[in-house]
Parts: structure tokens; sequence; C-alpha cells
């Protein structure tokens, strides 16, 4: 599902910049909620649906994009997409 997204160019490049630092205790509860950190595979999930939301309002805005599209949380949390499925790819190698 994550390698199937198709964003631009841009955005995805400036989340591999992110990806060395990501850490899941930090970053999720702040892109998530506070709360318990999901599993891994939860998280990727809820990621995905957090991020299609931002996408739709960034696709809303057209040119000027909309009022209430942050670029910066978009990187945020394709940052902790990419990160969280690394993790599970290399959970599921070393099993």
């Amino acid at each position: 599902m994550v390698a199937g997204l198709n964003r631009p160019r841009l955005l995805v490049r400036a989340a591999r910049f992110g990806i060395d630092d990501y850490n899941r205790n930090t970053h999720l509860p702040r892109l998530l909620g506070a709360g318990h950190l999901p599993r891994t595979g939860e998280s990727i999930v809820r990621l995905i649906d957090l991020e299609a939301d931002i996408n739709d309002r960034r696709i809303a805005g057209g040119v000027g994009a909309a009022a209430d599209y942050s670029i910066a949380r978009h990187v945020a949390v394709l940052i902790a997409l990419m990160g969280e499925a690394r993790l599970l790819r290399a959970m599921t190698r070393s099993a």
C-alpha cells in the first residue's frame, strides 16, 4: 500500500531526507495523538488514512493549496509512513 502512493516527487524526496532521523516514540504520538503507540501494522494503516486526508486537502487547494493544508505536516506524515514501513520490512525479514 505504501509503495502504491503516487505523490509529487518533491514531497517524497523531502520525506526521504528525514527518514533516517525517524523515531516512532517521538513522532507517532505527535501525529496520531496521545495514547499508546500502536503496533507497526496498525500505525501504517492510520498513517495512510491521515496522509490521504492531507493529500486531499493539498489537491483541493489547487495552485495555492487549501488554507488548512500544511506541507510540513504532510512531509512529517510521509516520513512516519516510510519509517514504519521500513520497520515492518525489518521485522518480517528477521522473523
